[in-house]
Formats: C-alpha cells, sequence, structure tokens
C-alpha cells in the first residue's frame, strides 16, 4: 500500500489574505488536518470555505498523537499540518511528526508561506544577509542573561520572540549585556496596528514604558561588531568601552564582564588595568 503524503501548510500570521493559492488547495484536498488550536484554524477555513475534517495538534498532546497520525499516513491519508500563524514546526508543533513520518519512509511536503521571523528581518533595517533564529528569549531573567551573555560575541543579526510582559525587561537585559547595539520591535506583523520600533535598547525601553506593550512581538538586535586583532589586545581601548558602559549605568562589574566576554580577553587582567588606571587619575 502506498503511503500518504505529510504536508507543512503555512498559514498567516496575522492578515488572512497572506496566504498562498497552493496552500488553499491543499488544505481543501487531503484527508485531515492537524491543526495547533482548531478554534483558530476554523477561522481560516471559514473565511476560505474549506470543509476538511480537522484535528488538534499541540504541545501538550503530541506524544499521544503523533503515532495515530503516522498510522493514518501509513494507511494512505494524506495529512496537512498547521500551527495558529506561520510555518508549523518553528516554535509550534510539526518538528516531532515530520521526524518520525521521514523515518517511516512517509513523503515530507513544505507548502512555504508567511514567516514571522523573515517579515520582521526585512523590515528592521538590520542585516539580513547573516542571521539567527532563537525561539523564544528564556522567561527567568537568570537564565535569560546566561543565554544573551553566551550570545554576545555573536557577529549575525540576532531574532527573538517576545511575550509583551517581558519585552521591557528584556531590553534592559540586553542594554546591560550588548551595550547600546541597534534593535527593532516588530509588533502585530501584518495586522492593523503593525509596528516597527527602531533604535537603542534605551530608546526602545523608554517608548514602551510610555506607550505600554500589547500584542505579538518579535525582537531583532544587531550582531556584534567584529574587531580587529589590534583592537582586541588594545588594553587602553577596552578600558574605554568599559568606561563608556559605566557612564551608561552599567556597574563596575558587570561592564568588566562584558566588555571581557565581547573581546575574549581575562576579565581579571582586565580588571587589574581598570583599577590601576583609576588609582594613576585620583
Amino acid at each position: 500500500m502506498e503511503t500518504g503524503k505529510l504536508f507543512l501548510c503555512a498559514t498567516p500570521i496575522g492578515n488572512l489574505e497572506d496566504i498562498t493559492y497552493r496552500a488553499v488547495r491543499i488544505l481543501k484536498e487531503v484527508d485531515l488536518v492537524a491543526a495547533e488550536d482548531t478554534r483558530q484554524t476554523r477561522k481560516l477555513f471559514n473565511h476560505y470555505e474549506i470543509k476538511t475534517s480537522i484535528t488538534s495538534y499541540h504541545k501538550f498532546n503530541i506524544k499521544q498523537k503523533t503515532p495515530l497520525l503516522i498510522e493514518k499516513l501509513r494507511q494512505g491519508l494524506n495529512i496537512a499540518v498547521v500551527s495558529d500563524a506561520g510555518l508549523p514546526g518553528i516554535s509550534d508543533p510539526g518538528m516531532e511528526l515530520v521526524s518520525e513520518a521521514i523515518k517511516n519512509g512517509i513523503h515530507v511536503v513544505p507548502i512555504p508561506g508567511p514567516s514571522a521571523v523573515t517579515t520582521a528581518l526585512v523590515a528592521s533595517g538590520l542585516n539580513a544577509s547573516e542571521f539567527s533564529f532563537h525561539g523564544f528569549l528564556p522567561s527567568k531573567r537568570n537564565l535569560r542573561k546566561k543565554f544573551l551573555t553566551m550570545h554576545v560575541n555573536t557577529p549575525n543579526t540576532l531574532i527573538f520572540y517576545e511575550s509583551p510582559h517581558r519585552l521591557i525587561q528584556s531590553l534592559e537585559d540586553i542594554q546591560e549585556i550588548f551595550g547600546e547595539r541597534m534593535a527593532c520591535v516588530a509588533r502585530e506583523l501584518t495586522k492593523k496596528f503593525e509596528e516597527f520600533t527602531r533604535g537603542k535598547p534605551a530608546e526602545l525601553i523608554e517608548y514602551y514604558r510610555e506607550k505600554g506593550v500589547k500584542g505579538e512581538i518579535t525582537l531583532i538586535i544587531s550582531g556584534a561588531e567584529k574587531q580587529s586583532a589590534g583592537e582586541a589586545l588594545d588594553m587602553s581601548g577596552l578600558l574605554r568601552k568599559v568606561e563608556g558602559l559605566i557612564e551608561d549605568g552599567l556597574h563596575k562589574k558587570e561592564a568588566l564582564k562584558v566588555i571581557a566576554r565581547k573581546y575574549n580577553v581575562s576579565k581579571r587582567e582586565l580588571y587589574q588595568e581598570f583599577e590601576k588606571q583609576n588609582r594613576v587619575t585620583k
């Protein structure tokens, strides 16, 4: 018996018009649609008069539903997977089913379309040639700071998802660890109140403290500057960078740690030179 096909269908990230003709056709033709949120998918189906049966497939039932869907595919049924928005599998259910389908020799067919990651990136004004997407930032502050510190030297543009109630706190952590890099907050993409706010973290913090934060957020941060070997070994230049962070409000220990990690130098050596310079100037 020939197996069915697993279709990964991109759905709109906000505006219902942002769906391909092919995606609508596939959603009408398959035997079953596995949806992250059946209520959200019903809205799309009603808009395009799609009558296909829907079953729920979300993070809470992945373990139970995956083998059941694989069995239906093995029996010859064609199944489409959709998330609430964008492509399934990117910070949404789908990856596990794809992995199992491949193991079982089932043909996986991606149906491309909207993506919040690339939509936000191309309008951010930041480097779109080299970028990396990291899903949602850790919700706990200590873990978020640790994660950001790990990426302080990453030269490519960084993209994250963030919840509105954590945005300001995350921007504060980014300012503390990354310094005054350029950033962009992309909010409510493709929807009525779509907004791109660009600037340094301090400017974005001030803006959202005054205005408040609502809606779905994609956060883009410029990558680390690529320093030359000479710059990396120039202690006086590193000390000036430390002083700049302190003038921006960062505590001395945190400023030393950020610069030491960013330029791959010994924190102890940097601290000793900083203290020596301060003794000389006093």
